[in-house]
Formats: C-alpha cells, structure tokens, sequence
C-alpha cells in the first residue's frame, strides 16, 4: 500500500493507551527552556524539509516524527545531523501515542497535496479525516500541547480539530492555530519584488483564511508603504490569493507549495517556541478562533504568550480595496467554517 494510500485509510491511535490522559505529560520532569516538537505527516512533501529546518532549533530537545511509511529513513538521514535536537521514528498507527506523549508542540502536515485542477475542497474529505483522527490521538496523548495545522483545507480542519476537542474536553482555543504563515511569506516577496526592497525589510499583515478570495493581504498597512498604484495592487492581491495553484501548476502534477510552505511552518514554529519560552512581543498571523469579526474562526495578528494567544492585535483601517475583498471572502470562510464542523457533527461530506 502507498503512503497516499495508507493516508486515506486514516490514522487510528491506540486504545490501550487512554489511561495516558490521567497524566499531565507536558508538566512533569521537562526542561522549560527546550522542548518536545512531533512532526505528524514527517515523511511526506512537507514533512521532511519541515524535520529539516527544525533539526537545527535551539529549543527543540526531542524533535519526534510520526507517519503511516518512511518514517525511519527521513529519522535515520535526520540524526547524522550534528545538532542537538534528538530525532526519534514512529511508524504507524500503533505508534502514535509514542509520538505523541509529552509534546509541547504539535505540527500537523499530514494529508494528500493538490494536483493540477483539484481544490482545496477537493481534498476535503480524505484530508479532513486524517486530521479527525490525529487530533483524537493529541486529545488523548499530549491535551495540553500547542497545535500547529497546515493540512489543507485549513479553513475547515483547524474547525474538525476544535470540535474534536470539545468533545474530548481538552479544547483551549489559545493553543490551536492554524498555519497561514505561508500567506505572510509570500505577501513579503511579492511586494518586496515591486518595491525593490530586501525582503527582509518588508511586512505585510495578512487576514481572513487561506484558501482563494478568504486570503485578505492588507497591502494598505504594509511596511516600508506599498504606494503603488491601484492595478498594481489589485493584481498583487490576486497572486498572493493565487500563489498555490501558481506552484501547482509549474509543478505539472508533480506535487504542490511543500518547500515554501515548510519553510513558514518552520518560522511559525519558531514563534511558537519562542513564545513557550518566555519571550516577549512575538507576533504573528494565524487562523484561530476569533472575536475580531462575526465569524467563529478568522486569521489576523496575534500576540503569542506562554499559553498561547494572548492579544488580538486590531485589523485597522481597510482600504477600499481591502473591505471590499472583505465583504466577499466572508460567505466563503463561513461556508468552510461549517463544513469542517459538519464533517465531526454529522460525518464526511457527500
């Protein structure tokens, strides 16, 4: 059986280890300055070039890969690394409890990429199950952990994983984000290219979801100014809602956005950490619940603290173009929304 295959069979966790949930794994004998990071979906696109760039994290102690095939290889090829992050395998469903026991951060990159053609929603039913059952697991191994999603779509599976929580008890709404980093990184580049600046020097605030026209840059507030005349700013929106299927495509059915992707994953992470440990003034966008809008979960600034969101950092004032993006993506992100909260309530989509 493939990996893609073995993906859409699902995850199952354990049984027989449910008694785990009795323990606070994330409170006893750790070291507060480093901590237990478990990679769910390691061997896959993404997977691997996000072990990659978190092997070499200061504050990771213990970076812990789990995946249905494969595992062993990309933790094998990952420990002759001479950095001190200790990698440890785990190879399907009988081991996820290992993987999971005793995280602080979970990343989820697990699922089946886009092809040429498909959409998000395409992916919906086998992705969102996956992420279904992986949650079910952290409920039960590692409650109190941080959750990182990137399994598309994300405006659906960071709802799946909440109502999974709620059922289990163990839902804290601060430490459950979806990933729209990518979204942020490549608002930077674009309109670092068009404003010939370093990129390094650009910021570019970045709400709503991350999927289409739910993919609102805030263009009006990026910093240095991005004055640049309106159809430039028009089509600069339009590519970075677009910018997936911009990868799909030039992959010709070869895969999608995994090294770009990897590489935000690994950046928001960082910020996770960073906030985990202590430090102070770490923003970042991400999809959350939220009160800023009507909407049950939205991306927009955060502040991150050591229990996870601390501060909504307000949207501020739209451009024209911008609220009028606004007004469009909401029926969109709301439908989505719905959808991953149908998908625990009432079962796959037909």
């Amino acid at each position: 059986m493939d990996r893609v295959a073995r993906l859409s069979a699902h995850f199952v966790p354990a049984a027989s280890a449910s008694s785990v949930l009795e323990l606070d794994p994330c409170s006893a004998g750790t070291d507060p300055a480093r901590f237990k990071v478990a990679v769910l979906g390691a061997a896959g696109g993404i997977g691997q070039p996000l072990a990659l760039l978190l092997k070499s994290h200061p504050l990771i102690k213990e970076l812990s890969l789990y995946d249905v095939v494969g595992t062993e290889g990309v933790g094998a090829d990952l420990s002759h690394i001479d950095t001190d992050a200790v990698v440890t395998s785990h190879v399907g469903a009988d081991s996820l409890s290992a993987a999971l026991y005793g995280s602080h951060l979970v990343i989820i990159p697990a699922g089946v990429p886009r092809k040429p053609g498909m959409t998000r929603d395409d992916l919906f039913n086998i992705n969102a199950g996956i992420v279904k059952t992986l949650a079910e697991g952290i409920a039960k191994f590692c409650p109190t952990a941080w959750v990182n999603i990137i399994s598309n779509p994300v405006n659906s599976t960071v709802p799946i994983a909440a109502e999974v929580f709620k059922r289990a008890g163990t839902y804290d709404p601060r430490r459950l984000l979806g990933v729209t980093k990518l979204d942020v990184v490549r608002a930077n580049a674009f309109v670092a290219q068009a404003l010939g600046r370093p990129a390094a020097d650009v910021s570019v605030p970045v709400v709503g979801g991350h999927a289409g026209i739910t993919i609102l840059p805030l263009l009006s507030q990026a910093q240095p100014r991005a004055n640049l005349p309106a159809a430039q700013l028009q089509a600069l929106t339009e590519r970075i809602q677009d910018a997936g299927t911009e990868v799909v495509k030039a992959k010709a059915g070869k895969g999608s956005a995994t090294l770009s992707m990897a590489y935000a994953a690994a950046k928001f992470a960082e910020s996770c950490l960073s906030a985990m440990a202590g430090r102070a003034g770490v923003v970042e966008c991400a999809y959350v619940e939220s009160h800023l809008t009507d909407l049950a979960f939205f991306a927009s600034q955060l502040r991150l603290g050591p229990d996870g969101v601390q501060d909504f950092l307000p949207l501020g004032v739209l451009s024209d173009l911008e609220a009028s993006n606004f007004s469009k993506l909401k029926t969109e992100l709301q439908s989505s929304i719905q959808k991953g909260i149908d998908f625990v309530q009432k079962g796959p989509a037909k």
